[in-house]
């Protein structure tokens, strides 16, 4: 999946969505893939300064998804270009 469309999905979201983001997990130099599975809280664009030398004025943003896993854990994900987000449908109960 292609980053416009991630954000198309991005866009859509909407609280008590299902959503399967998957994603790259980076800690020092090491890395790993991971899925990650919930029903989404809240979404938002969030500043940052993550980034070095960057001018003081410059704003950078991530666009930003909580979720309610299963288990009831809320979990924050960022998504970036190489992000794969999917809307589930929501279970029977």
């Amino acid at each position: 999946m292609a980053y416009p469309e991630t954000s198309e999905v991005y866009q859509s979201l909407e609280p008590g969505d299902r959503v399967e983001i998957q994603h790259e997990v980076k800690v020092g130099f090491r890395s790993w893939n991971s899925t990650t599975v919930g029903e989404v809280v809240s979404k938002e664009r969030r500043q940052h300064s993550l980034h070095h030398d960057r001018n003081f004025d410059d704003k950078v943003f991530s666009d930003v998804i909580v979720l309610r896993r299963e288990s009831g854990e809320l979990t924050t994900v960022t998504l970036d270009e190489f992000s794969e987000l999917r809307k589930l449908e929501k279970p029977d109960v």
